[in-house]
Parts: C-alpha cells; sequence; structure tokens
C-alpha cells in the first residue's frame, strides 16, 4: 500500500523531498469522445481508476482553443482517428483584424470548464488535476490552415498579429482563472511546436511567444501547480528554463536526440520537478509489458525520485497497448 495519498506525494516531490515511490502521470486522446464534456470528463476519469495516476492531466480536443473563434470539425468517432478540420478562422492576413477576446461563457470554452469540473467530481480531492492550455501562439498556429501562413504574417504584418495574440491572451488570463475555480490545481501549458527553432528564431518567440505565455501562467495564481511543455524537436526549454513561466515541472521529449537528455537538465532546472523518461513513441509503443516494465525500472535506478516523476515526453499514442502503461504503474 502507499504511504501517502497522490497529493501528498506531488507535494513532496514540488518541495525537493523524496516521497516513498516515484510519482507517475500519463496522458492520451480519446477521439471517439472527445466531442463533449460528459465524453471527454468520463474517459479521463476511467483512464485514472484503471492506472491511478499521481495526477491528472486533461487532453481535451486539441482544437478547443480556437472553436469559438469559428474553428469548424467533422467529429471522428473512432478511438485511434483525428478529428477533421473543415474551415479555419484565418485564411488571410486581414482576418487577424478579426480576432476578438472572448469570455470564459463562451460555449466551447464553458463546455471545458465543465470538464474540469466532471473531472474532479469523478476523481475526488487527492487527486491534482491539470487542464491543458496551449500558449497564445499556439493557439493562433491552429486557426490557420497551414503553420508556415502563421510564421509569414508574423514576419510580414506583425503588428496584425500581435493584436490578436493580446486578444487570445486577454481570452485565456479569464479562463485560466476560472479553471482554478471549476477545480484545476493548475494548467498544463503547452507550446506545441512553437518554441522550437524550427517554427522560429529565438528571438522571435521571445517577442510573439514569451510575454502572452506570462500573461496566462500568471493568471493561474501563485499557488497552481503548472507544469510547461516544451514540445517539438529543436526545443527552447534551455532558454525559456532562464525565464520565469510560474512552473514546478517541466517536461518535454527528452529522447528526441535534438532535445536535452533528462540527466543533463537537472542543473538547468535547479529546483524544478521533471517529469518525462518514457520515449513514447519508441519502446512504450513497440515493446511488449515486459520489455516495458524493465526499462522503467532502469530509470528508477538512474534518477531521483524526489526530482522525476515518470512519464512521457509527449503525449502517448493511442495504440500504445494498455498492458504496457499497466507495467509501468506496477513498476512504481
Amino acid at each position: 500500500m502507499d504511504k501517502y495519498s497522490h497529493r501528498d506525494r506531488l507535494e513532496m516531490i514540488l518541495a525537493g523531498e523524496k516521497p516513498d515511490r516515484f510519482a507517475a502521470s500519463f496522458w492520451r486522446h480519446f477521439f471517439h469522445v472527445e466531442h463533449h464534456a460528459k465524453g471527454t470528463a468520463e474517459a479521463m476519469v476511467s483512464f485514472q481508476k484503471r492506472f491511478d495516476w499521481d495526477f491528472i492531466k486533461i487532453n481535451p480536443r486539441a482544437d478547443y482553443h480556437v472553436e469559438d473563434w469559428g474553428l469548424k470539425q467533422e467529429w471522428s468517432h473512432h478511438e485511434l482517428t483525428k478529428h477533421k478540420k473543415i474551415s479555419f478562422p484565418v485564411t488571410d492576413v486581414d482576418d487577424w483584424d478579426k480576432i476578438e477576446p472572448l469570455e470564459p461563457t463562451a460555449p466551447v470554452l464553458a463546455e471545458h470548464l465543465k470538464v474540469v469540473s466532471l473531472v474532479r467530481k469523478g476523481s475526488g480531492k487527492e487527486v491534482p488535476i491539470l487542464m491543458t492550455l496551449f500558449t497564445p501562439l499556439a493557439i493562433a498556429g491552429r486557426m490557420v490552415p497551414d503553420q508556415q501562413m502563421l510564421v509569414g504574417h508574423l514576419r510580414q504584418h506583425p503588428r496584425k498579429v500581435e493584436r490578436a495574440l493580446k486578444a487570445i491572451a486577454d481570452t485565456f488570463v479569464k479562463f485560466a482563472a476560472e479553471l482554478r475555480n471549476a477545480g484545476a490545481d493548475g494548467i498544463f501549458f503547452a507550446t506545441t511546436q512553437w518554441a522550437s527553432s524550427q517554427m522560429l528564431t529565438w528571438e522571435e518567440y521571445q517577442r510573439f511567444g514569451v510575454p502572452y505565455d506570462l500573461e496566462v501562467i500568471k493568471a493561474a495564481e501563485k499557488d497552481a501547480i503548472n507544469l510547461l511543455h516544451v514540445c517539438s524537436s529543436h526545443n527552447f526549454l534551455k532558454q525559456l528554463a532562464e525565464i520565469d513561466y510560474n512552473c514546478q515541472l517541466y517536461n518535454w521529449d527528452s529522447d528526441d536526440p535534438t532535445n536535452l537528455p533528462l540527466d543533463r537538465a537537472y542543473d538547468l532546472l535547479n529546483g524544478k520537478a521533471l517529469v518525462g523518461g518514457i520515449d513514447q513513441r519508441g519502446w512504450l509503443l513497440k515493446s511488449s509489458a515486459e520489455e516495458v516494465r524493465h526499462q522503467t525500472e532502469r530509470i528508477k535506478e538512474k534518477h531521483n525520485p524526489a526530482r522525476l516523476i515518470i512519464g512521457p515526453g509527449c503525449l502517448v499514442p493511442p495504440e500504445v497497448p494498455p498492458e504496457n502503461l499497466q507495467a509501468i504503474r506496477d513498476a512504481l
């Protein structure tokens, strides 16, 4: 039996104290049920009840951020198939002028506040809940049919895009505050592809990313448990680590050879807890449950449970066999 509750264990790790065992959390999409609040919440709660992770990362449909601005989709009803986008809010540079701030009562935003409250009700008080929010620049990147369109607009018409980024940030500043009221303990704050030299220069991310990121993160309040997820290859983790993002947890794909490995990140993220260690598209997906457990034991031997929470470098492919996730949970 565990000595501590999930919340106690996470709070110990955030304080730099050694817990009774390694903590872990994993997250994935359930495409076939995530087109409404009840389905999303039930999938999150069921996943948690099956594996008993140390925190819940609510994994809603990715484009909920932009649907209230006019993005349209055809819903998938297959667990492994993504939704199909059929129209976008921005198809021309002048469309950025139409992006105005929204209230948390906008239909899709309100739906996802309901998701948080339903997950809180279904999972109890002792499991910390983090709700997924993309950075304002990442949200702008989902408004266009081609991400390179946004890159071009940023470089050729920066003032237009900056006005829209401010409207997006204002929207999610209010939404972040309401997430806490709905029952979230903090934010899983994801840069998606944008905090990466594959998309922008660091100087560009400093201008178009960082200021708006900080506005949203600040709105979650000082006592929030926030996680910064720096996605993609060639990411800007080193640069972002030098900025106070009010995040106690950091997560990135440390198995990507272009990114910083876990064991070289401890000094960089001094005092912060790391989430990762699992190669979600490699051995977690492709190996047997026995091999997954063996790999998890190796991770435990190499790392300190006061500094590392075992998890994926990004979201788990839905094709990962449940028995492989169970092997990780058993190894804890």
